[in-house]
């Protein structure tokens, strides 16, 4: 594979003075397709593909900050180690063999577990990433695992084990062919989806609307979707699985369903007042939904950071499968991917755990051999056995994506060591002793082997290089790699040939290779059979702008593993939470007139933190403002920009006020990703942006019961005007 990694090289240093190269843009899950003009091994120009077999030339401002991001003079490119006097640049040598040495030695002190691992989102969009992080869990062999999906995602993830039994055999709306869409907690007009790759999703809904179909979204904002919607209900936060429930019990009550099951008791008349609905709306609501020739239910990061975040995912595809719904056109499918990762951890028998242990300090529960990021703070902090000493960062930011942040950024601060493999010096990573850079995404080779996963319509598209990385730099696979490998040498001392493990990683296949094998075993595949004909790399390389494998397709038999080899519609977890719904109902009360709730907000030109030293990114008007509802400003005596003070049990924060009606009576709403301006960050475009972290005020004793997620969104605040007279 190294010869191959260089010949490829080779061949880029050769490139024409001016090349058009095809790439898919990695920055958000829409996979789109990207034309690069390059000259002189810089690019010119970045442009939609119009032939991309996915996105059919969408694309929208993210994609131009793969340029800003390749040119950023901030973005390290080498390693650097934190001194007194400031960073400085050391060799790959040194670097790898100073962190393996400190992370060796804090678990030969203090136990495997006193090393803890976090990985950002930025890491979904890497293959080589995805591939190789096993060697270093290996070499590690830590049970503090963390990772941002236990920030916004792993309730979708745990529905999906104990209704099929694989963490990713996750439904996804075919919104192609549905006649009614219902959207939760979700923007799609913004985010293209999410554990939902649907590009363009303006035309997809414009296509929905002209043949007939219905577009409803709830929300407790008037978001960018709502506002082409045929319909938009206001919902408090948290509501979600209060109104699910009672269009289970419409449902049910009224003969709409076809198939059986136990429903809730919980009908409309009882949640109105809590979720913010009249009941005729909701009763409404799903007599329509199961009156459609096809229809779907859809929720994103809304239904998976509220209490009950994992019910409320599992009722979403509970609502699919009574009304008809799941695996069929129209409904909600699984995608058939050619790279199947679903499929290959189902012969491997890792199709996902739940609940094997409890963390140390909590007692919270083990998700896919991870612990709730919530929980990372605690577990460095508290003294004992098992305490977190040593800490690596794979593409993430847990310092402005996790709750609580002053906490954690406490926490950080007293590790024994900490490595980032990242290429800035960002909010959490300056707390780093050691950074090693990765190249950037135009700089190697990709295939979006998680997405493919979760496309409305089955394509595969290779991503080649497009940029030659500057000599003696190193993608993310081969850090990993050699880290795991040297770390293992270290804890393996006599019992193990160093000469043998050196023998061992000259041979590991790189992400290419390893990507072939896995499209050979595929379900497109030729399953190594040398008469059959079936889809390798070189037949996507030979295929630019992708090849399309056709619609979704019925195949929930090729899906499932459960024990019984049947959707699990009784699995206890979900039953006993509905009893923990239904014991809710009593405090579920409309709250009074001072209670505010805040949720979060995404933008267009945003994703996370990790656009924002991209001048493109950040352009503009100042976009981290807290919008307030009309009637709650007057009551609060808040003026149109001007500034209020926000508190929670956390912290308490000074930000910008936006007074809208888009905004529900009672919610206030403030971006995340933003707040660059803490000391030994050296991001110059980012800290000259204006914002502030929500995550100051996000708690992390807030968690859902069932895997841990953290309750990013409902969290009580009070709002004052900054010149609130004190008494």
């Amino acid at each position: 594979s190294t010869d191959t990694e260089s010949q490829h090289c080779g061949a880029m240093s050769q490139m024409a003075d001016r090349q058009i190269v095809h790439k898919t843009c990695n920055i958000c899950e829409a996979m789109c397709g990207l034309l690069i003009e390059i000259t002189d091994n810089k690019v010119v120009r970045i442009k939609p593909d119009p032939d991309d077999v996915l996105s059919h030339g969408h694309i929208c401002p993210k994609a131009i900050a793969l340029r800003e991001i390749q040119e950023d003079p901030d973005r390290l490119k080498f390693p650097v180690r934190r001194t007194a006097a400031g960073w400085e640049r050391i060799s790959w040598d040194e670097a790898l063999e100073e962190v393996a040495s400190q992370l060796a030695g804090i678990q030969a002190r203090s136990g495997d577990d006193a090393v803890a691992t976090y990985m950002g989102n930025p890491a979904a969009h890497n293959l080589g990433i995805i591939m190789y992080l096993t060697s270093l869990n290996k070499a590690l062999s830590t049970r503090n695992r963390y990772s941002a999906s236990s920030l916004d995602q792993n309730p979708k993830h745990a529905s999906s084990l104990f209704l099929y039994g694989n963490t990713l055999s996750i439904p996804i709306p075919d919104i192609d062919r549905t006649d009614f869409l219902l959207v939760l907690g979700a923007n799609p007009m913004v985010s293209n989806g999410g554990l939902l790759t649907a590009p363009d999703f303006r035309r997809r809904a414009a296509d929905l609307r002209g043949r007939g179909g219905r577009l409803v979204i709830v929300d407790p904002r008037r978001t960018e979707t709502a506002q082409i919607a045929d319909e938009h209900l206001f919902i408090r936060p948290g509501g979600d699985a209060l109104l699910l429930a009672a269009l289970l019990h419409t449902i049910f009550s009224e003969g709409l369903m076809s198939r059986s099951l136990s429903s809730p008791s919980i009908p409309a008349e009882v949640v109105e007042a809590a979720v913010g609905i009249p009941a005729q709306q909701i009763r409404d609501l799903a007599s329509a939904f199961a009156a459609a020739r096809s229809a779907v239910c859809y929720g994103r990061f809304g239904t998976c950071t509220n209490p009950f975040g994992t019910l409320t995912s599992w009722l979403i595809d509970v609502i699919n499968i009574v009304t008809g719904n799941l695996d069929r056109p129209g409904g909600a499918m699984f995608p058939t991917p050619a790279a199947d990762l679903p499929g290959v951890l189902r012969l491997r028998g890792a199709t996902g755990t739940y609940d094997s242990w409890r963390t140390r300090v909590r007692g919270a529960p083990e998700f896919n051999d991870e612990q709730p990021t919530a929980c990372l703070a605690e577990e460095i902090l508290t003294p004992g056995e098992g305490q977190v000493r040593g800490l690596v960062t794979i593409a993430g930011n847990p310092a402005l994506s996790a709750p609580n942040a002053l906490r954690l950024d406490e926490a950080l601060a007293q590790l024994d060591f900490f490595v980032a493999v990242d290429f800035y010096v960002n909010e959490t990573t300056r707390h780093a002793n050691v950074i090693l850079p990765p190249t950037w995404s135009l700089e190697h080779e990709n295939y979006e082997v998680l997405f493919h996963g979760f496309a409305v319509r089955n394509t595969s598209t290779w991503s080649p290089q497009v940029i030659e990385p500057e000599a003696g730099t190193l993608h993310e696979w081969q850090i990993l790699t050699e880290l795991g490998f040297r770390i293992m040498e270290k804890k393996a001392g006599r019992l193990a040939s160093r000469a043998a493990l050196r023998v061992a990683k000259r041979i590991v296949p790189g992400p290419k290779r390893a990507l072939d094998i896995m499209l050979r075993i595929g379900p497109f595949g030729d399953h190594f059979v040398p008469w059959r004909k079936g889809l390798r790399v070189r037949d996507l390389e030979a295929a630019p702008s992708g090849i399309d494998l056709g619609p979704l397709k019925e195949s929930l038999d090729r899906v499932l593993c459960t024990p019984s080899l049947e959707v699990d519609l009784g699995h206890p977890v979900m039953l006993a939470e509905i009893v923990r719904l239904e014991g809710e109902l009593g405090l579920a009360s409309k709250p009074g007139e001072e209670a505010l709730l805040l949720i979060g907000r995404r933008d267009i030109r945003s994703n996370n933190s990790w656009l924002h030293n991209a001048p493109l990114a950040v352009k503009g008007g100042e976009r981290c403002e807290l919008i307030v509802h009309p009637r709650d400003a007057e009551r609060l005596r808040l003026t149109p920009e001007g500034e209020a003070t926000v508190t929670s049990r956390t912290g308490e924060l000074t930000v910008s006020v936006k007074v809208s009606d888009e905004i529900m009576q009672g919610v206030v709403s403030l971006p995340h990703g933003w707040g660059h301006a803490l000391p030994g960050v050296l991001l110059q475009v980012a800290q000259r942006a204006p914002g502030v972290n929500c995550n100051v005020l996000t708690d992390d004793e807030m968690i859902e019961s069932v895997v841990g997620n953290a309750v990013l969104n409902g969290v009580p605040v009070q709002v004052k005007p900054v010149d609130f007279p004190t008494p």
